[in-house]
């Protein structure tokens, strides 16, 4: 179905300020604004821009990670990703300098001199990531300078993430800084040079629920083999090596794209978008790659698998659409990607996507899912719980996809949920994620409870 673009949705918005960040897919020209700064006041369910940096750096296992700033941003993100390691698990622990009012009045940059020669002599990392905070940005601390002297007396790499909150209300700053701080990793010292090979980098890859093993097994079948991913279970040495790939895959397109440009442009690796959440999604993804390679035996191999999964996987799916057919849903989760590729899997189980949105969506990407849903579905950028309460009910939606935020209001109101955040251990990727997500979309979906929450428990009492 071709809906272009969107229309303004009638004035829906709780605040004036955000009624152009609310669309209805349809005929119009107008498009969606986003990426702007979180509007204050709003209640957005973004996280801050440390946290956006932090998630993306967190799962390089054998780093340190140092937040630079009061103990409560070090205890917000502690093991804010939950990837799994196949080693090293110093990703685990979390360190902070601990900013106290004295501090913040003379100044953290001894304080953190002191915490990086500690962690040095403790635990002896190959690198340690410093993240600056809201505080340190507002106090000035030359963390770049501290991270330099470190780096020379100890003769490892400390980098620092500047990711100071206050100069931006938007995520996707952090995405930015963590982007930058792993260049600075990755960049070949001068006159050192990395090898080339015939291996690929998986970029917006982060092994929730062992996604990272699960393609790499996709990907060896075909004969291709993974370089590092970007950053699921990838260490400071694997990571060094990702100058050296021949191709790089990109996932998560709001946390990577900026770093595949600029691999592509430093580097000469070209990249391609692929999204492994989805049966279709995941064989379609494997052709892009099996193409690139232009080999006839990958290709051969590469059907070989989607033929042997799609067949295992089709019965299944037709199993819950026969359930499901008809049923209203809505999406609101962090990333396009993610949310392309939950409309694309709820649309295979004959659902209607009435509502969906992200926290950090770019006018490409709702252009796309415009493309996609029907017309009349409401687009959301960086929506707050007021508005998607407002929609679950004037959508009369049946299930709600989204993170750990969204999952409580959708119970309140007597919605199902599936949880798609960035903690879960239940891998929802390729052909068995496929699988795993219908029958969650099933079970909660078609639930008996919430005919019991939803009725009006007074009208019973009176029956």
């Amino acid at each position: 179905m071709e809906n272009e673009c969107f229309v303004p949705a009638e004035p829906t918005a709780c605040i004036d300020e955000r009624q152009f960040s609310i669309m209805t897919t349809g005929k119009n020209k107008s498009r969606i604004h986003c990426a702007d700064d979180s509007l204050a006041g709003a209640v957005s369910q973004r996280a801050c821009v440390y946290s956006g940096a932090r998630v993306v750096l967190n799962p390089v296992t054998d780093a340190v990670h140092l937040v630079h700033g009061p103990i409560g941003c070090a205890a917000y993100t502690w093991d804010i990703r939950g990837s799994l390691s196949s080693g090293p698990e110093m990703f685990r622990q979390s360190f902070s300098t601990d900013l106290k009012e004295r501090d913040v009045v003379f100044g953290g940059e001894k304080k953190l001199v002191a915490c990086i020669d500690e962690v040095v002599e403790k635990y002896h990392p190959p690198a340690i990531f410093v993240y600056a905070t809201c505080v340190v940005g507002l106090i000035g601390d030359d963390i770049v300078a501290v991270c330099k002297e470190a780096s020379e007396r100890h003769g490892i790499d400390v980098i620092p993430v500047e990711s100071s909150g206050f100069i931006s209300g938007n995520k996707i700053v952090g995405y930015r800084a963590a982007g930058e701080a792993l260049l600075k990793l990755i960049r070949p010292e001068e006159g050192e040079t990395v090898e080339k090979t015939r291996k690929l980098n998986f970029l917006g890859e982060y092994n929730l629920g062992g996604e990272k093993w699960l393609v790499e097994r996709y990907l060896a079948e075909m004969g291709v083999e993974i370089n590092v991913a970007f950053t699921g279970d990838s260490t400071v040495a694997a990571l060094k090596k990702a100058p050296g790939a021949c191709l790089n895959l990109v996932q998560c397109s709001g946390s990577m794209h900026w770093v595949a440009m600029s691999l592509e442009k430093e580097y000469g690796i070209p990249y391609i978008d692929v999204n492994f959440f989805g049966a279709e999604n995941t064989a379609e993804s494997l052709r892009k790659i099996a193409r690139f390679y232009g080999d006839e035996e990958i290709v051969r191999r590469t059907e070989a698998l989607i033929e042997r999964e799609m067949e295992r996987v089709r019965p299944v799916i037709a199993k819950y659409r026969a359930k499901l057919a008809g049923k209203r849903a809505a999406i609101y989760v962090g990333g396009a990607f993610k949310a392309l590729a939950i409309i694309r899997q709820l649309q295979e189980l004959g659902m209607e996507v009435m509502f969906t949105g992200t926290q950090t969506g770019k006018p490409e990407d709702y252009e796309q899912i415009g493309n996609i849903v029907s017309e009349g579905t409401v687009v959301i950028d960086d929506a707050n719980p007021a508005e998607i309460e407002k929609f679950l009910l004037e959508k009369n939606v049946d299930m709600m996809a989204g993170g750990v935020k969204e999952r409580f209001l959708a119970h309140k109101l007597g919605v199902g949920f599936v949880d798609h955040n960035h903690d879960r251990k239940d891998g929802l990727a390729g052909f068995d994620g496929a699988i795993r997500f219908a029958s969650e979309v099933y079970a909660t979906t078609c639930s008996p409870v919430w005919e019991r929450v939803k009725k009006n428990p007074f009208e019973e009492a009176e029956g």
